[in-house]
């Protein structure tokens, strides 16, 4: 059994920016195959996808994922936050807000100064 090696991964900003060079002219195929160290076989299936637009959706797929991912640590922060704040809260003894003379509610709060008479 043959230990196989390890698969490398290229972004797709290299991948768009290779095409783009080999399309445009700046390197040929054969000087993008020797100096990237690829197989003709792997830069004719990214020009092909290049070619149909594909990368290009890769390459948006994979910034929507770190965008996600952005947001999700944001959220994660903010649970923590909540979490530590409502733990304190649970420690902390209730304050009386109002003094026991009073009757209150928790929905309606103290009750309201007497009235007097209409507005002049």
């Amino acid at each position: 059994m043959s230990a196989r090696g390890h698969y490398r991964r290229h972004s797709p900003q290299f991948k768009i920016q290779l095409c783009t060079d080999i399309r445009t002219g700046k390197l040929g195929r054969r000087e993008a195959l020797k100096t990237s160290n690829l197989s003709a076989n792997l830069v004719q299936m990214w020009l092909t996808q290049f070619d149909r637009g594909e990368l290009d959706k890769e390459d948006a797929a994979a910034s929507t994922v770190a965008e996600y991912e952005a947001q999700i640590a944001a959220l994660e922060r903010k649970v923590g936050l909540l979490i530590m704040e409502l733990d304190l809260l649970k420690k902390t003894p209730w304050l009386r807000l109002v003094s026991d003379s009073e009757n209150s509610s928790i929905i309606s709060g103290p009750k309201p100064a007497p009235f007097d008479g209409d507005a002049k």
